[in-house]
């Protein structure tokens, strides 16, 4: 899975936000707002990555417990399929 290149992550007020670039801004209504986690996933989605390696990066920054990373990854993942934002390929594992 990896970030469509249409799509980059600000920083605004002190808040991270994805917005949409090129064409695609005149298709995609609205922002999606991230927390710091989900910079730092969105940083790691720059590269063609498994669900497992984003886990695995989210546990080795963080004092989080496997069971709720995992489901806090695989939300964001889907806001980020729903909103057209993410691509996933074969080679991509969840």
């Amino acid at each position: 899975m990896k970030i469509d290149k249409n799509f980059v992550l600000r920083e605004i007020a002190g808040e991270y936000i994805i917005i949409p670039t090129g064409r695609t801004a005149l298709e995609f209504n609205g922002l999606i707002t991230v927390n710091e986690v989900g910079m730092e996933l969105w940083k790691m989605l720059q590269k063609d990555v498994t669900f497992d390696d984003l886990l695995n990066g989210i546990l080795e920054e963080y004092d989080v417990d496997e069971n709720a990373a995992r489901e806090d990854i695989q939300e964001f993942l889907d806001r980020l399929v729903k909103g057209g934002i993410l691509t996933e390929d074969e080679k991509s594992e969840k």
